[in-house]
């Protein structure tokens, strides 16, 4: 069988998988394959795969029978988490050809180069994920105008309800320098804003000297990781995906809050609003925590935007529980949420825990902070109308409209202007449309 040339991909997940699907790509290009559009069909589709919950492992069997549709013939690789923690599921899945585990993503032009070393459907590559134990570096590049690059991946934490240590191995990190090196290398892609991703983003340097002959102080690397970012004048913005509350120090909102290009926003983790329930998911901070944090970020940045995510249904959550929750969100000046149903997944401590909740009422939940989440975002939005923010702006998916975000991660929309896009602006914010996007203005038609 000749060596196919055309190869698509397909990212379900986090940040860092689509930054670690781009490096792939980029692999496959130096190797001389075309990289197509998924919708395009290929000879060859990657599908880099997710499992924080079940509808990320339905989503990966929807997608290989999407990719087969488009090339019936297609050879179908899988890798990613889900690959890793459930491989001889993945292989029975008609259509899939390989499965690579943690330990060989980054190998895939090994198994893929000649095909008829994969002879036969299902071959199964995982190994054990402490073979992924070394950091592998990566980072995003395509048609939007940021970048997610890695500087962490794996977790040493072992919250009951989660599988990625298992997926992931054990926390690691790149270097300060490699991290300094790779964001050049994206400025020079002409990108405007890298987003900074890892599995436990605030463990960044565990086991790595930050500056040469001094002791690491596990406590302060990342803040040492973004002082030195900071001085990478070709990159205008700097964003911050998710960090753990416990990680996030006052050193690390203090710097923020003065730097010169990393923006007011924090992604938080918060999982639950009360004790008792954080207790049994074997998080490492309790609620009073996570509000001191809140409270000293919107203290030193009132303009800050502020993301949460809360997980509804966990074992043992009574609606006492949750009502409790809610009002603790509810109270805080909080900016948006991600909320996450709870699912049972395999060889966690809390899928053999007992009082589960109903799956409606797991879903009722869910919409009742989905609701207030809406709250939040419209309160937070209606406090910079009549202000002006700079935006980085991307194309809309309506052609006649051009989209972006401020610096606080607001949303906004206007008419199309190519030459706007990929390019920082400041804008006059107006009002906010039935999509929940900032309509604006430019400032030079304003004034």
């Amino acid at each position: 069988m000749a060596t196919p040339k055309t190869v698509a991909f397909h990212t379900l997940g986090c940040k860092l998988n689509f930054s670690e699907t781009s490096a792939i790509g980029r692999m496959f290009e130096d190797k001389g394959y075309g990289v197509h559009k998924f919708e395009e069909g290929a000879d060859i589709f990657v599908i880099n795969t997710c499992s924080v919950t079940d509808f990320a492992d339905r989503k990966c069997r929807q997608i290989v029978r999407k990719a087969l549709r488009k090339s019936p013939d297609a050879f179908v690789v899988v890798v990613g988490c889900y690959a890793q923690l459930k491989p001889d599921e993945i292989a029975e899945i008609p259509g899939v050809d390989l499965v690579l585990g943690a330990a060989q993503k980054f190998r895939i032009l090994d198994f893929v180069d000649d095909l008829s070393k994969a002879s036969g459907k299902g071959m199964v590559l995982a190994g054990e994920v402490k073979e992924a134990n070394s950091f592998t570096e990566a980072f995003s590049f395509g048609d939007r105008t940021r970048s997610f690059l890695k500087v962490q991946d794996g977790c040493d934490y072992k919250c009951s309800f989660c599988t990625i240590p298992l997926a992931r191995g054990k926390s690691r990190s790149d270097t300060v320098e490699s991290v300094i090196d790779n964001a050049k290398k994206i400025a020079d892609l002409g990108v405007k804003e890298i987003v900074l991703t890892g599995v436990n983003l605030g463990d960044f340097g565990n086991g790595t000297e930050v500056i040469e002959g001094t002791k690491p102080r596990k406590e302060a690397l990342f803040a040492d990781l973004i002082r030195e970012l900071d001085k990478v004048e070709s990159i205008e913005r700097f964003r911050i995906s998710s960090i753990e509350p416990n990680l996030l120090t006052n050193e690390i909102i203090d710097f923020v809050a003065q730097s010169r290009a990393f923006v007011p926003h924090f992604h938080i983790p918060l999982q639950s609003g009360n004790n008792k329930q954080l207790k049994m998911m074997r998080r490492r901070y309790k609620r009073e925590l996570y509000s001191e944090r809140v409270a000293y970020i919107k203290s030193v940045m009132p303009h800050c935007c502020i993301g949460v995510d809360v997980i509804v249904g966990f074992p043992g959550e009574t609606e006492e529980d949750f009502l409790e929750t809610y009002r603790f969100i509810n109270e805080m000046d909080i900016s948006y949420l991600h909320v996450f149903t709870y699912s049972e997944r395999p060889n966690t401590l809390a899928a053999e825990m007992p009082d589960t909740v109903p799956m409606g009422e797991r879903r009722r939940r869910n919409e009742m902070l989905r609701i207030l989440s809406g709250k939040k975002k419209y309160y937070f939005y209606n406090q910079f109308i009549n202000t002006t923010r700079p935006v980085l702006f991307e194309k809309h998916k309506n052609k006649n409209y051009i989209t972006g975000f401020t610096d606080n991660y607001i949303k906004i929309i206007l008419p199309f202007r190519e030459n706007l896009i990929n390019t920082i602006q400041p804008v006059q914010l107006h009002s906010v449309n039935s999509e929940g996007e900032m309509i604006a203005a430019e400032i030079s038609m304003v004034q």
